[in-house]
């Protein structure tokens, strides 16, 4: 059986920004306003990292008024919390498998 993780969400997830962003939205629903405030990051750059997690599919959007809240959708993190506990339940599976050399 052959367990795979989802590399491009890993890499999405890899930018301590994004990783951050995550990390606060996990806690509650944020407009960008907050994310500027509880991060430090300059708008422009804060709303290219939110271009890549609303495509990456981590967060959702919500209009109010003026303003765009974003939504964690954590079953996406479910996911690849799932795909590493297969990998490792794997690795305990195979932990006596060992290729003999040439």
């Amino acid at each position: 059986m052959m367990t795979s993780v989802d590399t491009d969400l890993i890499r999405v997830l890899a930018d301590p920004l994004r990783l951050q962003i995550v990390t606060l939205l996990a806690r509650e629903t944020l407009c960008t306003t907050h994310l500027v405030e509880e991060t430090g990051a300059k708008q422009t750059n804060l709303s290219n990292h939110m271009k890549v997690l609303r495509e990456a599919g981590v967060v959702d959007t919500e209009p109010c008024g003026r303003f765009i809240y974003y939504k964690l959708r954590p079953e996406v993190l479910a996911g690849l919390s799932e795909q590493f506990a297969a990998l490792a339940d794997s690795a305990l599976a195979a932990a006596e498998n060992k290729r003999a050399c040439p």
